[in-house]
């Protein structure tokens, strides 16, 4: 377990360095914030969104500990390209091969952990797991904006892309493959069904699909603010890109991981009394985030807009572990991989794939009214009007999940 929270941090240092390299990749190629959330976002999601469920398929079949094995040495070998490309469409393609290999990773993990842990403890083992995001972000950030003033971002690709190499040879030999259905004592069949089987049983899980659209819409806001809030730092309080990361890095990564575990935790907690509950919990969580994000956007000093952003920071990530939980407990053994790489898929494409280009073309709309503040107005935008729209399907979502738990094992 800790071992695949490692690989996940790895993960997002490699799929996060990039924001905090922004400024400067912007600076050296002279693009727009339009072109920088494509780079930023779109690239990287459609092949890592898409690729996912192919993997995916490949993990409810054969060895997923094999699988993520070879996708952490592409995407770091690919991060390490990175620091090569001589011009933003070389970068872009680079960017494309770290989707790639990044596809390999959370959907057969997910698979494993579901193995380890029982439902009742299964949303504390993820909320582990997604540990992993924020200590991923917070390194990308700390160490991200240090080299980038200091020595270059060309040289930050590197370092953060080479380690993944060694990691890949140590989880392979550290890591075992457990038996399906171990944690639940469950009998496996060995029979994979096929996709459109698992598509047409998932369509049949209203739960899901609230889960999946209010999981994407929370996403968008996510990959919005941590792409974009050191470009509005910098633009907006004229701070260095140095102090910035770190500052930013220290709260999305102990702040963050405390709101990764203890959503985990709390979901468990609540899911003992009944999980509609536990999801109407992250329906409310996800409106008080948004309502503190009104506050960290208008904040007229840095240091009021970081002390608002510690809120947020912390319950905006309470639904990822419970919603990546009820995935792995709503279908059957070999569906487990295939369902998590479907979440997924939702969740990059709507949130990764869609958020920030649309805040950096939102950005560059305001430019002409708003200036330098183009980017405040643009995140607060988007970050109330998704978020509360999240939250409405939480709650929708909650009124079918637990008759959709009860047929979780149709397909066994």
């Amino acid at each position: 377990m800790v071992m695949l929270a490692i690989v996940y941090m790895f993960n997002f240092i490699d799929r996060q360095i990039l924001a905090i390299l922004l400024p400067a990749i912007g600076a050296e190629f002279k693009v727009a914030d339009s072109v920088l959330g494509l780079l930023a976002g779109t690239t990287f999601t459609i092949f890592y969104a898409t690729l996912g469920i192919p993997i995916a398929r490949l993990a409810d079949r054969f060895s997923r500990r094999n699988l993520i094995t070879i996708a952490l040495a592409v995407w770091s070998g690919m991060t390490a390209l990175c620091g090569v490309a001589a011009n933003i469409v070389q970068l872009a393609f680079a960017r494309v091969g770290v989707g790639i290999g990044e596809a390999g990773c959370s959907p057969p993990a997910h698979s494993m952990i579901a193995d380890y842990y029982p439902p009742a403890n299964r949303a504390t083992a993820m909320g582990f797991y997604t540990l992993g995001i924020s200590a991923g972000i917070m390194l990308a950030n700390i160490a991200g904006g240090w080299i980038s003033q200091n020595i270059g971002w060309r040289e930050a690709f590197f370092i953060v892309g080479a380690p993944g190499l060694l990691l890949a040879i140590l989880f392979r030999m550290t890591v075992s493959e457990p038996p399906r259905g171990m944690s639940e004592e469950r009998s496996d069949s060995g029979r994979q069904p096929p996709l459109r089987e698992v598509l047409r049983f998932l369509m049949g899980r209203r739960s899901f699909l609230h889960l999946s659209v209010a999981a994407g819409l929370t996403s968008l806001t996510g990959y919005s603010v941590i792409t974009w809030f050191p470009s509005f730092m910098v633009r907006s309080f004229d701070m260095d890109i140095a102090s910035v990361g770190l500052r930013l890095g220290l709260i999305l990564g102990f702040v963050g991981g405390f709101g990764f575990f203890f959503g985990g935790y709390l979901s468990d907690y609540f899911g003992r009394k009944s999980q509609k509950f536990a999801m109407q919990f992250i329906a409310a969580s996800v409106l008080l985030t948004a309502l503190f994000y009104v506050a960290v956007f208008l904040a007229p000093t840095p240091s009021w807009c970081l002390a608002f952003y510690l809120v947020p920071a912390a319950i905006s990530n309470f639904y990822l572990a419970p919603v990546l939980a009820q995935v792995q407990s709503l279908v059957s053994l070999r569906m487990r991989a295939t369902a998590s790489a479907l979440m997924l898929f939702v969740i990059n494409i709507i949130g990764f794939g869609v958020g920030p280009p649309l805040t950096g073309w939102l950005s560059d709309v305001l430019a002409s009214t708003f200036a330098h503040e183009s980017m405040r107005f643009s995140l607060l935008a988007v970050c109330t009007t998704m978020l509360v729209w999240a939250a409405w399907h939480y709650h929708a979502g909650a009124k079918f999940v637990e008759m959709d738990l009860a047929r979780a094992r149709d397909a066994d």
